[in-house]
């Protein structure tokens, strides 16, 4: 697990060749958290090339897998993050074909892999999380690449006429000279979700790898300059999940629930097994869900001693899931950590938040997740958590809430719709009955499933009015080309969340809190295979009889007593309201200034004031549209703030 960075020219360098170097040594400095144990620096001046490492080491400690990487013909050079899971599988096949090694990291195995198959092949074959940048010095071509779903970063983008890449936007600001724009329309999405969808950014010109996605770019494409407004176009999926997901709902699991769960059975023990690979200490997280429960019980059973397994506790009961999880660790006999957070810990937590994200991204739970990264990286290097349980099979209450609304919009005659509209519209802006009200009359104007599910992913559902220009970016909610065309409501709401949620926000989150302390998280729920699996399932494998998860719940019946197995979802989020109404009330109130929201002129000064004394006096909800502006505040100080 690393940080990769680099720059492109796309012209000769040979006569400062120490100053492109010195420009990649600056990136790499910039995401140094991500790769404490070691970092380099390739330059290839003629072309106008530099590509940058950082490194955290987690397999093959030694020089070996020292990174920038030449291949063993030395055609290829390349800049690597994450884990090939089943590397040692490919070795065995490439040494089978003739390949020597001279190390055992999965970085020369993909290399090699590349060298002997092509790039196309050599992902096909590899099962991991990855995100790399490899030059090709025989034919002059720049190739980024993105694992299938989205679980390591990539950020592009041009700084004057060159090209530039980084694990993380603080990698190109190393740059001298890079001084972009806020893209307002990726604004109004961050007010929308909590974060900017893919494969949008915050910055005008700069652009994130889609998952799945190959980037190839040469001379002439430097050349041709930026575009403020659309990625690049020559992005080619090697995984589409669209394609993938579609042809398993033409092709539907044909087996009995025994069957599935065998099959699942076997799967995710081998999904697990395989990220145990480590050379260093490895643990869990464990909430006490069924997701982290499952990975944990099946970790458990391959370890020869106690897994370590971390979580986090709030005082409040209704939030609080470390008794759960105490509970799930004692009987799986884990040597279990907790940590309570109090409002003295997330107020120390937030002045932390814009440097460790780098990007606007407001989802509450980075709080907890930001302190059991903290809490695991005392004792471990490596965890395994429960992420992508949800999306797959059928995890979140708000689908069950979702699919009564599509019955119902499905039910209703188009007049009908219009008529309830109409009559919800004198009581839509009350409060706090307004909300449900507003909410009906939204889920009745959608014209899909995906339109009311969006109203439900939606914090502000209006961000036009919030945002003062700008133009709201597509997204598979709203690009029939990016939707399930098949499957049912169900399928597609859990599919959305698949394309959007997990990349953009689960994935995001976890990501950064890790790395921010250089811990490297490995999530086995989202191996390729189960969510190909998955996919081919029946709904009512996923939700029955008013239950969540009902396969993954019949797995870890397994594994743990029933009262775990029936218990609840409850989530992973932070009081926000109490905090922002207690000791985060005047860090709040500072973002929120009007004079400050009148001179930025980002927001509209107003809407957002109102909306403040509104949450201060008392009515309920608002604090998470809030949360969402401040997020953007705190990173707009980041931004404006001299950088070293």
């Amino acid at each position: 697990m690393c940080g990769i960075a680099g720059i492109y020219h796309g012209i000769s360098f040979e006569q400062r060749a120490d100053e492109l170097r010195a420009a990649a040594q600056r990136m790499a400095d910039a995401i140094a958290h991500r790769g404490p144990d070691d970092s380099g620096v390739w330059v290839d001046a003629a072309a106008g090339v530099a590509l940058a490492h950082r490194r955290l080491s987690i397999i093959d400690l030694s020089a070996a897998g020292h990174q920038p990487m030449a291949s063993g013909s030395g055609r290829y050079q390349i800049v690597f993050n994450g884990e090939i899971y089943n590397f040692r599988a490919v070795r065995t096949r490439l040494e089978r074909e003739g390949t020597a090694f001279r190390g055992h990291s999965d970085t020369e195995v993909l290399l090699a892999a590349i060298e002997a198959w092509g790039l196309e092949a050599a992902l096909g074959a590899a099962n991991g999380m990855f995100a790399f940048a490899l030059w090709d010095r025989t034919a002059r071509t720049l190739t980024l690449a993105r694992d299938r779903v989205g679980k390591k970063p990539l950020y592009y983008g041009w700084c004057g006429r060159a090209f530039a890449f980084g694990s993380e936007l603080k990698a190109l600001f190393a740059i001298p000279g890079f001084q972009p724009e806020v893209e307002r329309g990726a604004l109004q999405s961050m007010l929308r979700f909590n974060y900017v969808p893919s494969p949008w950014s915050i910055l005008q010109g700069v652009f994130k790898v889609p998952p799945g996605t190959i980037v190839r770019l040469d001379a002439s494409d430097v050349a041709a300059g930026p575009s403020s407004h659309r990625p690049l176009v020559a992005a080619q999926p090697f995984w589409n999940p669209l394609a993938r997901a579609e042809h398993a709902l033409a092709q539907p699991f044909a087996g009995d629930v025994d069957e599935a769960l065998s099959q699942l059975d076997a799967l995710l023990r081998d999904a697990v097994r395989i990220r145990l690979e480590s050379d260093v200490p490895i643990g869990a997280f464990l909430s006490g869900g069924i997701d982290s429960s499952l990975v944990t019980a099946l970790m458990q059973q391959e370890a020869s001693a106690p897994v370590r397994t971390f979580s986090i506790g709030f005082q409040d009961p209704r939030r609080d899931e470390a008794p759960a999880a105490r509970t799930v660790a004692n009987h799986l006999g884990t040597a279990h950590t907790e940590f309570y957070v109090t409002g003295d810990d997330a107020l120390e937590a937030v002045p932390d938040l814009a440097r460790v994200f780098d990007e606007p991204f407001a989802d509450s739970s980075q709080i907890p997740t930001m302190l059991v990264s903290r809490l695991a990286r005392r004792d471990v290097t490596v965890v395994l958590s429960g992420d992508g349980g949800d999306e797959l099979f059928g995890g979140y209450n708000r689908y069950l809430r979702a699919l009564r609304l599509a019955r119902l919009h499905q039910k209703l005659p188009r007049r009908g719709k219009a008529m309830i509209r109409q009559l919800l519209r004198p009581w839509a802006g009350q409060e706090p009955r307004g909300h449900a009200l507003r909410q009906l009359a939204a889920e009745m104007a959608a014209d899909s499933p995906e339109g009311i599910y969006q109203n439900r992913m939606s914090r502000w559902r209006h961000p036009e009015k919030a945002v003062r220009g700008g133009v709201e970016p597509p997204t598979p909610y709203t690009d029939f080309a990016r939707r399930l065309a098949h499957g049912s409501p169900a399928d597609r709401f859990m599919y959305l969340d698949f394309a959007t949620y997990l990349p953009d926000d689960i994935l995001v989150k976890v990501d950064r809190s890790t790395m921010a302390v250089g811990l490297e998280a490995r999530a086995p729920l989202l191996d390729y295979r189960v969510a190909e699996l998955a996919w081919s399932l029946p709904v009512d494998m996923k939700l029955r009889d008013g239950a969540t998860k009902w396969l993954l719940r019949r797995l870890l019946a397994r594994h743990v007593p029933t009262t775990i197995v029936e218990r609840a979802k409850q989530g992973f989020g932070a009081p926000v309201a109490d905090w922002l109404r207690g000791p985060l009330r005047d860090w709040a109130e500072a973002l929120l200034a009007e004079r400050r929201l009148v001179e930025e002129g980002y927001f509209e000064a107003k809407v957002v004031r109102d909306l403040w004394a509104r949450f201060q006096g008392g009515q309920r909800k608002w604090h998470t549209h809030l949360w969402n502006v401040l997020m953007f505040q705190a990173w707009l100080d980041r931004l404006k703030a001299p950088r070293a």
